[in-house]
């Protein structure tokens, strides 16, 4: 059986794929970490006190999940890997899949510092140090790394049942981002390239297609369905829905290749930007059987609010 628990981070995506045999874990991946705060300054109100929301290490102890054989972070925005360095205290992991790994001794950058760069750009720097300070801080907890150019599709077989498809998007956006970063651990603070990169990153967010058994699961990150509604896409039975259910999320056009029987939308309740849109979730509907949402999400005549720690599905 495979299990997959679309984590109630609040603001952010983490999500834990484990392959099940008599209750024993067999094998376990997650994709993406969480923020690394449960409530955003940004988000006017306090947090309803019914509110289930659980950072994504803390869910792998109440799981006692202790090794994941695989973690993959998708894009470096701080709503998906925030919440690394909580991740790695709770579990070991074999091998870390991503776009990019900083050099060896990255200095700090100070993202906060009297440095003169507009607001986008010190967001940029201070989610790519998140990043960094959780792998400098947790050296012991992996045992390899894969990190992959963003030149090509990669397929991976996780078990002998469970298959992965990493999808990417344009290659020269995984160049760009290793120039961008590694210019930035160099010293070099320039913050118009630091703001075009920032307004880059969920276009080049890793996807996923798993493969189970005959059903297969779509993992879509944070890229805008204009990205990939005109890949060759076949029909899936579970979605991520893309970047949080916002507007530019998902498309008439992508849900007619996609055509999921469940969907799947990783927001916060009650953020002021709609996530998620209305349209979307009624656009959702149109060809989803069944849409979830990771936290208490409502829009009145539309969503009614549900209370979990995640949103739990089992593939048999």
């Amino acid at each position: 059986m495979l299990a997959l628990d679309f984590i109630n981070v609040g603001n952010g995506d983490s999500i834990l794929i484990r392959e099940l045999e008599n209750g024993q874990q067999r094998y376990a991946l997650m994709v993406d970490f969480g923020h690394d705060c449960l409530v955003r300054d940004d988000h006017p109100g306090e947090l309803d006190p019914r509110s289930q929301r659980i950072y994504a290490g803390d869910f792998l102890r109440e799981l006692g999940v202790e090794r994941l054989d695989m973690a993959l972070t998708t894009h470096f925005h701080r709503d998906h890997i925030g919440g690394l360095g909580r991740v790695l205290d709770a579990a070991r992991v074999g091998t870390f899949v991503t776009t990019y790994l900083p050099p060896p001794n990255a200095p700090e950058l100070e993202p906060d510092e009297d440095n003169g760069l507009p607001k986008a750009a010190r967001n940029a720097l201070r989610c790519v140090q998140l990043y960094t300070k959780a792998l400098q801080s947790h050296s012991d907890r992996i045992e390899r790394f894969c990190c992959i150019p963003g030149t090509e599709t990669v397929t991976l077989q996780l078990t002998p049942e469970l298959k992965m498809d990493i999808l990417c998007g344009e290659p020269a956006l995984y160049r760009r981002q290793r120039e961008v970063y590694d210019a930035a651990y160099a010293g070099e603070r320039n913050g118009y390239d630091l703001i075009r990169w920032a307004k880059s990153m969920n276009v080049c967010s890793l996807r996923q297609r798993l493969y189970y058994h005959g059903r297969e699961i779509v993992l879509g990150g944070d890229a805008y369905a204009h990205v990939w509604e005109t890949v060759n896409l076949t029909p899936c039975d579970i979605l991520k829905v893309p970047h949080h259910g916002s507007l530019a999320s998902t498309s008439r056009k992508l849900l007619e290749h996609l055509r999921p029987k469940t969907a799947v939308v990783t927001v916060a309740a009650r953020r002021p930007d709609e996530r998620p849109h209305p349209y979307i979730v009624s656009l959702l509907r149109e060809y989803a059987e069944e849409v979830y949402f990771t936290d208490a999400v409502e829009i009145p005549g539309l969503v009614e609010p549900e209370f979990h720690r995640s949103v739990h599905l089992e593939v048999e």
